[in-house]
């Protein structure tokens, strides 16, 4: 029996090296060196590069906005679908050691004991030792040990831990996505929340400007120089302008309990704190250097390259079950009917073989796994590079959008002035009866619009630089997996648990 147990291991170890199936080769796209709409006029310095690279680790710090910095902490650490996300990764960590355990020898032990009863209608029934023919009815004790091993010929199990492998870097790749996608929201409702305060703030002062063209008015009905018509005008203009506060109001608090969740706090819980006036962020600076190369930072491309990879290993795992398995199966369970019987030699009971199975007819089921296996494979790969041309057009889409917005911008900010001056002057002239009421309305009303657009733009800004570090996969970098976990302890649970390794 050694010698025979000598050679099933020798021969397993041999062919225990081949893997079928293609091994992964990365997709690699031919990309251009940069990108169409990049401001670059000459070749970054090094220290551009290196505050390039800090930008991108924590692009949220360049909008020197403390709050935003603090809320981004906050986030990162209480945010509970980046909890879920990084207990998603933990179970794939599993999964990859439960497929590798088939590598091992499963052993199970087993004990019993009972009654049993045969049939005699049975012809030839073979007599069991004590049990004549005319006792059909027995008491049987047992116990023993079962074992199984695969010799991994080849390779499924090796594709199948491979596969799980590159399933656990894909679901890395997957919480860095969703990083990334809650720095944004949260960016982006927090620049919401301080436009909307400075959309207050303008309304507010439209407000006072209305109160006191209703005062001119009143005042000059009084002198005898207007009319019932004007008054009525005026606070109609009044009431409207009160009336148009209130739902930015109502939005205000909306992101701020949009924030709070964002952060993982009940809603309201931070309402308090946000509600307090600040300066708009300060817009920064567009990156100093911005190579092509800086798209391989996007989680999104990085993950569809792991589920490439784990497509390609299924294949290896389809074909494995063309090839013959080959399995020892080791079962030693002593019978008898007494105790004392138990443990003596006429008691033993064992078997050893080496076991191979190969599959002959199925009608097609494991050539098509195959095809399907390398179909899937295939769908992967052109995912994949589907996702790097997405990220390309995301890119210079942010670019784009980051550079007309200036000059957008900047003549909102000329409007928004000029129409300020008009306003001023319009009231001057129907305070001295040089025009009437309907022009002040007319120039009050196209400095509110010029004050809200220019607001809205200013918030564009905002959000073009937050799109853009989106865009190019910043924000990641650095921040590490926490890992929680229910309080039970799997080793107070079981003894067998704690004693071995199961």
């Amino acid at each position: 029996m050694r010698r025979r147990a000598v050679l099933f291991l020798s021969a397993g170890s041999l062919l225990a090296g081949c893997s079928v199936g293609p091994n992964f080769q990365p997709d690699r796209m031919k990309l251009p060196p940069g990108f169409t709409e990049t401001a670059e006029e000459h070749p970054a310095t090094p220290e551009e590069i290196a505050h390039t690279d800090k930008e991108m680790t924590e692009w949220w710090s360049s909008f020197n906005d403390p709050v935003l910095t603090k809320l981004v902490e906050a986030a990162i650490k209480g945010n509970y679908d980046l909890q879920i996300a990084g207990q998603r990764i933990l179970s794939e960590r599993a999964m990859r050691d439960k497929a590798a355990s088939a590598w091992y020898p499963q052993v199970d032990a087993n004990a019993g004991g009972g009654d049993v009863r045969y049939s005699l209608n049975i012809d030839n029934w073979p007599l069991r030792p004590g049990n004549p023919a005319n006792r059909p009815e027995a008491s049987m004790l047992t116990y023993g040990m079962s074992a199984t091993w695969e010799i991994d010929v080849f390779g499924r199990i090796r594709r199948s831990v491979e596969a799980q492998e590159h399933a656990v870097e894909a679901s890395v790749e997957g919480r860095r996505a969703l990083l990334m996608t809650l720095l944004s929201e949260l960016a982006n409702d927090y620049m919401l929340l301080r436009v909307t305060q400075l959309q207050i703030q303008i309304a507010t002062n439209n407000i006072r400007v209305a109160q006191d063209s209703l005062d001119l008015t009143n005042r000059l009905y009084a002198e005898g120089l207007g009319n019932t018509l004007q008054i009525a005008q005026a606070q109609a203009e009044l009431d409207a302008q009160i009336a148009a506060r209130e739902p930015l109001k109502t939005r205000v608090s909306q992101v701020a309990h949009a924030i709070s969740v964002l952060v993982g706090e009940m809603p309201g819980t931070l309402e308090e704190e946000l509600k307090i006036v600040k300066p708009l962020p300060v817009v920064p600076a567009f990156p100093a250097t911005m190579p092509s190369i800086v798209i391989a930072n996007r989680p999104d491309i990085r993950m569809a390259e792991r589920n490439y990879a784990v497509a390609t290993a299924q294949i290896g795992v389809a074909v494995s079950d063309l090839y013959p398995h080959f399995v020892i199966p080791l079962n030693f369970n002593p019978n008898a009917s007494a105790m004392y019987q138990l443990f003596q030699a006429n008691a033993m009971s064992w078997q050893f073989l080496m076991m191979a199975s190969l599959p002959l007819i199925h009608g097609g089921k494991y050539t098509s796994a195959v095809r399907a296996a390398q179909a899937e494979a295939e769908a992967a790969r052109l995912n994949y590079r589907q996702t790097v041309l997405t990220g390309f057009r995301e890119v210079e889409d942010a670019m784009a959008a980051w550079h007309d917005d200036i000059e957008y911008q900047e003549q909102l900010h000329k409007a928004a002035e000029d129409s300020s001056l008009a306003s001023e002057r319009a009231r001057k002239l129907y305070a001295a009866g040089l025009i009437g009421f309907l022009d002040v309305l007319t120039t009050e009303r196209t400095t509110l619009n010029a004050q809200n657009a220019e607001a809205l733009s200013r918030l564009e800004r905002l959000r073009d630089a937050v799109n853009l570090y989106t865009a190019i996969g910043a924000g990641w970098r650095g921040v590490p997996l926490t890992s929680s976990a229910l309080p039970v302890s799997l080793e107070t649970q079981n003894i067998w648990a704690r004693a071995l390794k199961q």
